[in-house]
């Protein structure tokens, strides 16, 4: 497929909830019709971390999941081009959505204790961005995930969007590259499962690809929590359209992640 599942018509959420005081703060949230609590995935939406992707497009796979069974929360945040985007203010917003579902998650009847975390491309980077920050989280998996910066900027992917999102190159800010880079972070907790397509000509496989092989080479829980599932002919939308056959893969994934 190409990227049209940014033009279908939006399934609508149940609520949208507020989890700052910033316009760009807030999360769709969507239930099953069984009673809870819920097990819940906690999506965070790709588009390189900049302004012009919101959260709609990532709707689709929201409502795929609450349909089989999973509350869902779409996590919208700043970014680049917004006022106070880009790192850390972004990052700043994850990490607080995350906090206000785990502590306010059961009066919407979603059950703490089975929290995904998902987030696709530069969600993906953010998603394991998170597994290292939060002890708490235990379960994560990354979409064709942007999980090395320092490459997404040798490879100038989308005209330099990782120097925007962290306001500098390696050599400027190499505190940022540091801080926010997956690839350099450690998690010692839970399972972090990567999924990439082979025929994804976005964000090249090589990138989760070569991040689970070096986390495999350390030791301790980075090696034993961290798990590849390549996708062959699927392309970068694929994986986030429950349209394609990729998409059964992802949701199988987030199925035994939860069970």
């Amino acid at each position: 497929m190409s990227d049209d599942i940014l033009t279908l018509a939006l399934p609508p959420a149940d609520a949208r909830l507020a989890y700052g005081s910033n316009p760009n703060q807030f999360f769709d949230l969507r239930l099953p019709k069984t009673k809870g609590p819920h097990p819940t995935v906690i999506n965070i939406h790709g588009g390189f971390w900049r302004a012009k992707y919101n959260l709609d497009h990532a709707s689709h796979l929201c409502a795929a999941l609450t349909a089989k069974g999973m509350a869902t929360a779409n996590v919208e945040y700043r970014r680049v081009g917004n006022e106070g985007g880009g790192w850390p203010n972004t990052f700043a917003d994850i990490r607080g959505a995350y906090q206000f579902l785990r502590q306010d998650g059961r009066q919407h009847s979603l059950d703490a204790q089975k929290f995904v975390v998902m987030g696709h491309s530069a969600g993906g980077q953010l998603a394991l961005c998170l597994s290292a920050h939060e002890p708490s989280l235990t379960r994560v998996v990354s979409l064709a995930g942007v999980a090395d910066l320092r490459r997404a900027y040798r490879l100038h992917l989308s005209n330099d969007a990782v120097v925007e999102f962290l306001h500098g190159t390696p050599a400027e800010v190499p505190d940022h590259y540091r801080e926010a880079d997956p690839m350099q972070l450690s998690v010692s907790q839970g399972r972090q499962w990567l999924i990439h397509g082979v025929a994804d000509d976005v964000v090249p496989v090589a990138f989760s690809r070569d991040y689970v092989s070096a986390k495999q080479k350390r030791s301790g829980k980075d090696r034993e929590n961290v798990h590849l599932l390549e996708i062959p002919a699927a392309g970068h939308f694929d994986l986030i359209d429950p349209r394609t056959q990729a998409w059964k893969q992802v949701e199988e994934t987030v199925r035994r992640l939860l069970s």
